[in-house]
Order: structure tokens, then sequence, then C-alpha cells
């Protein structure tokens, strides 16, 4: 959870403003709330439309119906504060004695769903999710009349709203099973190891890691391929599938290429419906294949067995460990590690259905809205559109012609550039009084988002927190985008503010992974030891502090980063 003293700032008292980034609140009482950047989600600026869906998703529908179901005793608020997304957790009852007393009962309705969740995910929620992507892509939005197509967007924000519901109905009790595992593994073993028990929780599939060894799979085939081969290794991105049309073994390959779109490529650079998905521009993936191609090594899924093997391995060990323990004491570790097991895979899973391939399709509704607008010239192009609002949208829609966007857009797209150069403050507001909760909920999340990191011991050393284990020296790569992916070369280490799914497949080339944001349960962290590399995540200044082929050193299980050479 956040710590408000490692703002600088004083319990109960606003957080003093800084120059550059002049706060007027959108009402009275905000000041009195205490708001965080989620900059693990959204660290770069947020265009108005990503703003609306994220406030109808999270302030409105998704998160407050899932809560409530949980009965939960928070609700969340959201707010675009020059340009960047913030959001303060407030409590439903201001007695705290009433909060502990509800938030008990929450907990004992988390714990239960937790060791149903994978049967709900697979009997309930999946398949209603496929039924929604079935509604999406069975509908012709270019021969949609204009009320046909404003029509369809209302079903697709009642669509939003449930599948944010289930979003969250997942992630709750998700996001506690392996945090209370690892506590109880702790607890019977006394271990200060911070892997050890999560190394039980390694080496299952799951599609964000399947969706690189499929890439790594194309990648073999290209090598099989002569003149893909050479097209890859000669060819820039750009170029490549243009050079590949030209030949009967190229369009042979792009037809598996188009294949593995179809499946894996319904997401984008990072969360948000402005960002083209690979479907839309495979430029990123045509990148990292030409990269795989370079590479000899067995591929992510032979680290997958291995680390399987290894699991297998230890938990053999730990229920040696156990067999002088009480029967009670053992259904429990196996009923703990079952259900840490099934979240883990789900932790990934139901973000590549819901956030990504799900808002694929909500991108493409709001695109055929922009794709009209541009057509009559109410919008220089049609991924503008992300820059209205939704009322925006419908009233432009309903007035197409007539109302010209065009100078509002280029207004928006100037702030968002604007503050893009701006490092917006990590908290804002008024500061709790007294400590964060101290429950299992809020312990997963400290460890999902991370906590503050603390002040280095020393100099030339970044303080993060372990996110996978061992020990790697190499030049720095920081990326803030996939488009420079094409950039970062074996051995290198991949620095980031925050490392979205897609950006997975770059985890079997990078030497080690360090971010700004996250803890040890983050996405960063738990690919990163799916593919056996260091990570250290929550640093908070990486990519700031760090340049571009300096030589640092990722230690892993310390959470540190040195910086070996001057920058």
């Amino acid at each position: 959870m956040e710590q408000p003293e490692q703002h600088g700032a004083v319990p109960g008292q606003p957080i003093p403003g800084q120059p550059d980034f002049p706060i007027v609140w959108e009402k009275p009482d905000d000041e009195q709330l205490f708001w965080t950047h989620d900059a693990m989600h959204f660290p770069d600026p947020l265009t108005m439309l990503d703003d609306d869906v994220l406030i109808h998703t999270l302030e409105r529908h998704g998160f407050p119906r899932a809560a409530e179901f949980y009965g939960m005793p928070i609700r969340p608020h959201a707010r675009r504060i020059n340009t960047y997304h913030y959001r303060a957790m407030v409590p439903v009852t201001t007695s705290p004695e009433e909060i502990e007393t509800i938030g008990k009962r929450s907990q004992e309705r988390l714990e239960t769903v937790m060791y149903q969740l994978n049967d709900l995910w697979r009997e309930e929620f999946l398949p209603e999710i496929e039924q929604y992507l079935e509604y999406w892509d069975g509908f012709d939005l270019h021969g949609a009349s204009m009320p046909e197509l404003l029509a369809r967007l209302d079903e697709t924000m009642d669509r939003l709203e449930r599948l944010w519901e289930i979003h969250f109905r997942v992630a709750f009790p998700m996001g506690l099973a392996p945090s209370m595992f690892e506590e109880f593994y702790r607890d019977l073993f006394g271990t200060e190891d911070p892997f050890e028990a999560y190394r039980l929780l390694q080496g299952l599939n799951n599609k964000t890691v399947e969706s690189g060894q499929m890439l790594w799979q194309l990648s073999r085939k290209a090598l099989e391929m002569p003149e893909v081969r050479k097209i890859l290794g000669e060819k820039s991105a750009a170029e490549v599938r243009i050079a590949l049309e030209e030949s009967a073994e190229g369009r042979e390959f792009l037809a598996e290429l188009r294949a593995y779109l179809d499946e894996y490529g319904h997401r984008g650079d990072k969360w948000g419906l402005s960002y083209p998905t690979w479907v839309e521009d495979p430029t990123p993936v045509i990148m990292m294949l030409k990269d795989y191609t370079s590479q000899s090594d067995g591929g992510p899924g032979e680290k997958l067995t291995e680390l399987a093997a290894e699991r297998e391995r230890l938990l053999n060990e730990t229920y040696e460990r156990l067999r002088g323990y009480p029967q009670a004491v053992r259904d429990q570790f196996s009923s703990l590690l079952k259900a840490a097991q099934e979240s883990t895979v789900l932790s990934e899973d139901h973000g590549f259905w819901i956030d990504f391939h799900a808002m694929a399709r909500v991108r493409q509704v709001f695109l055929e809205f922009g794709r009209r607008f541009a057509e009559v010239g109410v919008l220089e192009q049609p991924g503008d559109v992300f820059h209205l609002t939704l009322d925006e949208l419908r009233e432009t829609a309903e007035k197409l012609p007539n109302l010209d966007r065009r100078e509002l857009v280029t207004q928006r797209k100037a702030e968002i550039e604007h503050f893009r150069t701006i490092q917006p403050p990590p908290a804002l507001g008024s500061p709790p009084l007294g400590p964060p909760p101290d429950d299992p909920g809020s312990r997963a999340l400290g460890k999902f988002f991370g906590t503050p990191p603390q002040l280095p011991s020393e100099p030339d050393v970044l303080q993060g927190s372990p996110g996978s284990p061992g020990t790697v020296r190499g030049p720095a790569k920081v990326l803030r985008s996939l488009s420079e992916a094409a950039e970062i070369q074996q051995g290198e280490v991949l620095v980031a503010e925050t490392t979205a799914p897609p950006w997975t497949p770059l985890f079997a080339t990078a030497a080690a992974i360090v971010t700004d944001t996250g803890g040890i349960l983050s996405h960063s962290a738990v690919v990163a030891r799916e593919y056996g590399i260091p990570a250290v995540v929550g640093t908070g200044v990486a990519t700031t502090m760090v340049r571009d082929g300096q030589t640092i050193e990722v230690d892993g299980d310390k959470g540190i980063v040195r910086l070996v050479t001057p920058g």
C-alpha cells in the first residue's frame, strides 16, 4: 500500500504542489482525498476517451459492483489530472470499527471465492466473455447506418460494464491467493528467501507466456524458409510485409503470421484504447520475430519446461517437510497451493481476454466513428476520435457533419504533449491519518503495486523490490514503448516504467528486467520468473536515473540496481 510519508507529505495535510503541475480540483472535496498515480498501468498521459472509459469501468460500474459483491468497504474515485490518471480509495463508512467488521466479512467472502475461482472462470466467466467477442465480431461496423452504430455504442458500453465487473470479480480473490500462500509458507518454514514459496508457482503456462512460445515457434518456421529468413535478416520491420508478398514462400509465411495475430494480436503497446493493436500494426511482432531468428537456444518453451521440472522437485521436497505436520495443516497447504497456482495463471489469462482481446473490439467501435468523422472532415484522422469524450462523440455523430472538432482535438493533443515532458507527482491531495491497514487484502495489493522504494544506503544504487532471483551485469536499454523494441540486444538489461503483457516476448532477449513500478506479484516480476531472468521492480526512478548503454548490475534477490559505469 502507499506510504504517505514516502512522498514527503504530512498525514492529514494537503501535499504541496509543484510549479509545473498546477492542480485545479474537479470537486471541492477532492483535495481531502489521497490520490496516487497508477504508473504501473497508465504511465503516460491519457486521452479524453480513455479517461471516460476508465471512469466508466473503475468508478461507476465494474469495480464498485465487484466490491459490493464481495462486501468490500472501499470504493474508488478516478480523475484525469493534467492528463494523468489518478485514483483514490475511499471507505464506504467513516467508523474504523465498522470498517474492520465489514472488512472481516469481506475477507471471508473473498477467501471462499478464491478456492472456487478457477471453476468460475472456466464454467461461467470465460464463456460469457467469448459470447461478447462473438457479438462484436459478428457486427458489420462499416455497413451500419449511423443510428445503428450509435445503438451499437450503447450496447458496447453495457457489455463493457459487465466485462469489468468480471475483471474485478476475478482480480480481487486472484490477487489474494498467491499472497496468502506465500505468507502461510513463510509462517510454516520461517524462510527469509522472498522467492522460496513462489518457486512452487512457477512453470505454469498462461496466455501471456503462450504468446511468446508461439512467436518463438513461428520464428523457427521462418528459419526453415530460406527466402523468409533472408528477408527478416536484411529488411527493416516496416519493409518485411511488402517483401514477403513478392514470393509464394513469403505469402505462405504471411498466412502463418496472420494466424498468429488472429490468436494473439488483439493487444497494443500498453493498457488503453488509443494504442493500435498488433492486428492493425504488426510492426512490433515483426521486430521481435527478427530478433528471435537471430537466437539459437531453446526459447521460452524450453525454459518453461525447466521451471516446471524444478517446481515439481521442490514440491516433492516440501511435502516431505510437511510429513510431520498435522493433517489440517497439510490440507490447508494443499488448498492454498492449488488456489495460488490457479490464480498465477488467471492473473495473465483474465487480462489477455478482458484487458486486451475485448478492449480491442471496443476500440474498433470507436474507430468506426473516427473513420466517419474524418471522412466528412470534422476530424483530421480516425484516431483523433480518442481525444473526444463519450458525450462529445455522441453529439458529433448525431449532428454529423455540422460539428467540427479539429481545433478541439489540436488543443487536447498539445496539452498531452506538454504534460508528457513533465514527471507527474506520485501522490496528490491529503494523505490519510494513521498507518495503512495491515490485512491480507492490503498486503496482497502492496505486493502487486509495490511499496514506495526506500532510500538507497549507498551512492550509485537504486533500491526497488525483489522481482525475480539472480544477478546479472550488462548494458542498459531504456525503452518507453514497443516501437523501440528492435533496439534491444541479447545481454542487455530492459529498463522500463512498466511492462504490459505485450512486452513479454522481449523477456526472451533481455538479460534482466528493471521497472519503475510494481511489486513481487506484478506482471513484470511474475513473467520475469517464468523466463528465468533477474528482475528488480518498483525502483521509482530507473527510467530517469539509468542511461542507455550504461553498465548496470541487477540483483533480483536483494531488489537493488547498481550503476557500474557513469551515465
